[in-house]
């Protein structure tokens, strides 16, 4: 029975391989000698005294005290009476210089709502309806299938004014939210941290309640309908994950017992400067426990379909964000973090075990090698990883104006020589369209007009790279505004053309990304990509092929950053008979200009570009165009 420690659990735990610590410690329900109540249980090893505090005995200190478990540093007792839905905390005496504090438990499913700080009794009992879902989402998340993911920030996705501007709730959130991501054919949604956090404005990166999702928005239960929903409709759900840091604050896991427990005790290890947080100490085995056993956590009990990563780069290097002086080589001399990176590849691992069809997502904004490669070849055991040097290079490009993009050619095209070195998602994430970066309509040059042009440009091209795709919400509205956490989207913009234009172009860009396997099946894979001409900086044009496996089936993309119609533009292809247009961003229908091509294009023999045939096409301003040369079993 879940709550009952045995000597296995205890001994797991203290060697960092105890997964499944949420059966243990916290507080579990149960009936003991005939009396109804409540198990808890902690980890505070520096620990003299440890007490039950709650609204189930007035807070009273000497009330419930628990015992420590021999010498695994777990204290636990029974508590009659504690029932579901009572709140409380752990009153701590440490063994050093008299040390009290009162400490939300780390382990619970529940907290009060903020600012309150409280535990609160729960449990995880709830009846899924997603079998279906979790039958075929292994099919569904392989990496040569197709994958685009719409970012989703919980508080601010819809608001209602009506009612103080409060956000939805996680019941009212699911039907709204999966008729909009099935409308624009996303096949997932993540959500930014839904672990409670102290700090609305830290969007869920400053995580105290690890295994609680935030109250804010309702019950586990309620957030468990919100992804059964979202499953039942066909929309997988990526969580957010913070295991690099923690905020400090007191009734938080730092300084949990009168002791640097979860983070290093050297600040040179244990702070991080950038966000003023704590650094988990990745060499404890039970904090590798805990770690580990809160993403199994979220894959178990929320049946979550993968887990992204957060800042991964701050816990590889030792150095990350310091000067020289203010940090502590390994053992070696270097400034790789050994520990996390072990951590790191045994998560990796354990997750994959356990739950073979999810993904695992990393963050991670350097050139560290084999993020997303297994680790029985000496990666860190992802299976995806996000490209944020692609991201900065194509949002600094296309924030230029035309006449000045032929200079950043090398922008575009510097990707291929590293796009099959991991397995990639594109992001065009929340973290670029806040802190003054504006939106990426905002980020777009000249008129109103080619603004639009350029964003339906840059979003047609990020779908036609090899990679799967990762756009924030909003993008959809084309909001002149940046982000802002604490109101909702501009859904307003919609009864604009060009706004609701920009929404049925990414709808259309989703669905035939997701219909023709040559967009997708050879994302991870070099023979899925082959250049037609990466060299036309003059003009500011760029052409590629992308290829599936399954069929003989060609995809053409010519993608025109300049606001110059090109006519009698000439590409080489590799085969004769006729070519379909089959996407083209300048279509009226988008509120483009219209310059368009036949729907069926003959190549000529003609050779171009070190190829047998070619097709004369005209190139639309700042737009991209697809042909499709469907083969014999196309």
């Amino acid at each position: 029975m879940t709550g009952n420690l045995s000597g296995d659990d205890l001994y797991l735990f203290n060697e960092g391989s105890h997964y499944r610590l949420y059966q243990k410690l916290g507080a579990h329900t149960m009936v003991k000698t005939g009396r109804p109540g409540t198990v808890f249980a902690v980890w505070a090893p520096d620990a003299a005294k440890v007490s039950v505090v709650g609204s189930f005995n007035g807070w009273n200190r000497d009330a419930n005290h628990l015992n420590p478990n021999g010498q695994s540093g777990i204290w636990a007792g029974f508590v009659p009476g504690a029932k579901k839905g009572d709140i409380y905390k752990y009153h701590i005496i440490s063994r050093y210089r008299g040390y009290q504090v009162e400490k939300a438990d780390p382990m619970a499913i529940s907290c009060e709502i903020p600012p309150k700080t409280a535990s609160v009794i729960w449990d995880t009992d709830y009846q899924w309806g997603d079998k279906g879902w979790l039958n075929r989402r292994g099919a569904r998340q392989r990496l040569d299938a197709p994958m685009t993911i719409y970012e989703v920030h919980l508080g601010s996705w819809r608001r209602v004014p009506e009612e103080g501007n409060r956000s939805l709730g996680y019941r009212e959130m699911a039907v709204p939210l999966a008729e909009h991501v099935r409308e624009l054919g996303f096949t997932h949604v993540e959500f930014l941290p839904v672990m409670e956090h102290p700090f609305f404005g830290s969007w869920g990166y400053q995580t105290s309640g690890y295994f609680a999702p935030s109250s804010r928005y309702g019950t586990p239960q309620d957030f468990m309908y919100l992804v059964d929903y979202l499953h039942q409709h066909d929309i997988g759900v990526i969580l957010d994950w913070v295991p690099s840091h923690f905020p400090g604050d007191e009734h938080g896991l730092r300084f949990f017992d009168g002791a640097h427990l979860y983070e290093h005790a050297d600040t040179r290890q244990g702070f991080h400067p950038d966000w003023k947080s704590y650094i988990f100490n990745y060499g404890r085995p039970e904090v590798r426990s805990f770690l580990i056993s809160n993403a199994l956590f979220w894959l178990d009990k929320y049946h979550a379909d993968g887990l992204r990563v957060d800042a991964v780069a701050s816990m590889l290097y030792l150095d990350y964000s310091r000067k020289e002086g203010e940090w502590i080589p390994n053992r070696y001399g270097g400034k790789e973090n050994l520990e996390a990176i072990a951590f790191l590849r045994q998560l990796n691992e354990t997750v994959y075990e356990n739950y073979p069809d999810v993904q695992m997502v990393a963050e991670e904004s350097t050139a560290w090698p084999m993020v997303s490669k297994p680790t029985y070849l000496g990666g860190l055991g992802f299976g995806l990883k996000w490209d944020m040097g692609w991201m900065h290079d194509t949002l600094q490009y296309m924030s230029h104006d035309a006449v000045h993009r032929k200079y950043h050619h090398n922008n575009l095209t510097f990707r291929m020589l590293y796009a099959f070195t991991e397995n990639f998602v594109l992001p065009l994430s929340h973290d670029e369209v806040v802190h003054g970066k504006g939106s990426l309509l905002g980020k777009m040059p000249g008129d109103d007009w080619q603004k639009f042009a350029n964003l339906r440009l840059l979003l047609g091209y990020t779908y036609a790279q090899p990679g799967k795709k990762l756009l924030f919400m909003g993008t959809e509205l084309a909001q002149w505004q940046e982000w802002r956490h604490d109101s909702s989207l501009d859904w307003h913009l919609l009864q604009y053309q060009r706004h609701a234009d920009i929404k049925k172009w990414l709808g259309d860009l989703n669905r035939l990304y997701r219909s023709e396997p040559a967009f997708y099946e050879l994302d991870c894979e070099p023979g899925g990509f082959e250049w037609v001409d990466a060299n036309d900086a003059l003009q500011s044009v760029t052409s590629f092929f992308r290829r599936g496996k399954s069929t003989d089936n060609i995809l053409l993309f010519i993608a025109n950053f300049t606001p110059v119609t090109r006519f009698h533009y000439r590409l080489g292809v590799p085969r004769g008979g006729n070519w379909y247009q089959v996407l083209n961003s300048d279509e009226t229908a988008y509120s483009g200009s219209g310059q368009t091509n036949p729907a069926e294009l003959a190549a000529s023999n003609i050779p171009a570009h070190g190829r047998p045939h070619s097709l004369e096409i005209t190139l639309p301003p700042l737009a991209i165009v697809c042909f499709k040369s469907p083969g014999v079993n196309g």
